[in-house]
Formats: structure tokens, sequence, C-alpha cells
């Protein structure tokens, strides 16, 4: 299959990001989701409501989500681990909410204290609230290509979780290497293995950075017609599980690539750059993106 013409990035720094950095101002978070936005960035995980005690970064949730200006065409996405988080989700207005899945049992036990067979009966009533209120789910899976816990994990295992999230209604499910571990023939076995039960175009890849593999991991996937790629403005978010590492792939350094290769994203790169960079600047950091500092 040919590389698409096009690609989707779906923006996870306000709140994938955001959770592993120290906290910023409410009004910092929200002027980084406008100004995603205002650079052309249609999908923006936004929120996450999972509990204040568990993620302090994330607490203000709500108040992020009501004090957007929000743009027409633009999805503002939440993380909800549960029905009540649903239900707080629902209350802020989320344009659609996401339930995350481990391919890993050992990574489901740690990161949500139960096993996936338990994780998933806990969605389902999540899922008939959602359905009931016509608000679209995306499915995460965890540890596709590897666990900091169990090590290698089987592909077949990757496959079956992310059949039963499609089956329960997910209607995109993202595939993420957690640790970064991937390398891209590996990658793209996998995705082939998973595409072979649910439809390539309901699939996004979410790749970590960790090794330094995420741009040729993704490269690797392109011709298997996968169109949805999960990013982080300013690679926001080191990789909780390998000390000092960096974690998520910088969004302007897969839009560099991607324009390169004449494949369109709808993104402004240069506005892209000056959201990562005054995001940093509200952390005390330099931004994690080669190509935003590049630009200078």
């Amino acid at each position: 299959m040919a590389q698409p013409t096009s690609v989707s990035l779906f923006e996870v720094g306000p709140r994938d990001g955001l959770q592993n950095e120290q906290s910023v101002s409410t009004e910092a978070k929200i002027a980084l989701v406008q100004d995603l936005a205002h650079a052309g960035i249609k999908r923006i995980e936004a929120a996450s409501f999972v509990s204040p005690k568990w993620v302090p970064q994330m607490a203000d949730s709500a108040e992020v989500l009501k004090g957007i200006q929000r743009l027409d065409g633009v999805r503002y996405s939440a993380l909800t681990p549960n029905l009540k988080g649903l239900e707080l989700a629902l209350d802020a207005s989320a344009s659609e909410v996401a339930i995350f899945a481990a391919a890993s049992e050992g990574f489901s036990q740690k990161n949500i204290n139960c096993s996936i067979e338990e994780s998933i009966e806990r969605f389902i009533p999540l899922m008939e609230k959602a359905k009931a209120h016509n608000l679209p789910v995306r499915g995460y899976v965890s540890c596709v290509l590897g666990c900091p816990y169990d090590g290698e994990i089987a592909v077949s295992e990757v496959v079956r979780v992310s059949e039963i999230l499609y089956k329960l209604g997910c209607y995109e499910i993202s595939l993420g290497d957690t640790i970064g571990v991937g390398t891209p023939l590996k990658a793209r076995k996998m995705v082939e293995a998973v595409a072979a039960k649910v439809p390539v175009d309901q699939l996004a890849l979410h790749f970590h950075d960790t090794y330094g593999q995420a741009l040729a991991n993704i490269l690797a996937c392109l011709e298997t017609g996968v169109s949805v790629i999960d990013t982080s403005v300013a690679g926001l978010g080191g990789c909780p599980y390998a000390k000092g590492a960096s974690g998520n792939l910088a969004s302007e350094d897969l839009v560099y690539m991607l324009h390169g290769m004449g494949i369109d994203t709808g993104v402004d790169l240069k506005r892209l750059a000056a959201a990562g960079n005054a995001i940093s600047q509200a952390l005390g950091k330099a931004s994690g993106s080669k190509v935003a500092r590049a630009l200078g």
C-alpha cells in the first residue's frame, strides 16, 4: 500500500505531556490548547478526569475545558478511566473521551491496579453511557511493543486487546509503544497484525521516542495505510519508566518529516513551534523538539 497523502495529528501534549511534567497554571494550559488549535491541529487531548490524588497535574481539567475558546472543527478530548470520569467530561463538554487498556498484564496491574479483563469489564458501562450521549470514545492500548515489567509482548495479545476495544465501540484504537523500545520492522509487523482485525483507517500510532526510534517506526508503518499519529508538542512528557529519558515524540519533528515527504498535515509548523516554545517557557525549560530548536 502507498503511503497516505495526508496525516492527521492527535495532539496529546496538554494531557499525556503535561501530566508527566511539573504543574503549570490553568491559564498556561488554556493558552496551549488554543495555540495548538490556531496552528491547525484538529484533535487535541486537553484533559484527564483521573483521580487528582494520582495525577495532581490534571486536577484543573474541568476548568481547562470550560475556559478554552473553541474553534469550529476542532475536537477537544478527555481521558476518562471510569464512569465518574465520563460524567465529569460530559459536564465539561468534552468533544470525545478516551479509555485505556494494556496489552501487558504486568502494566495493567501496576498502572490501574487490575487485570486486563477487569479493566475491560469496567469500560462496558462507560461505553454504554457514552453511546447514550452520542459521545465518541477512543481506545488506547499500552505496551504494544514492550513492557517495563513483562518485557516482550506477544503481538497476538496486542491484536486481542485492540479487537476487544474496537468491538466495544471505540471509533479509533491508538497503539502505544509506551516505553519507546520498538524498532521499525517490529512496529510495522505489529500494525499489520492488528489491521487484520481492526480496519486500518481506525488505527492510530502513539510511539514514544525513548530510544530515538519514533520517527523511524512511524515511517515504517505509514505504508500500512495508518494515517493518524499521536504526538506531543515540544516533546512534552518524559517516559515515567526510564529515568531521564525523553518520552513523547515532538509534534514539530513529525510535521517537519511529513511535510518533507509531501504529506499534508494541515498544520502551520512555525505556529506549532511557537506554541511549544511558549509552554516550555512556562515550564522553565527548553523545547524538547529538535525542529523547534533548529528553527530558533
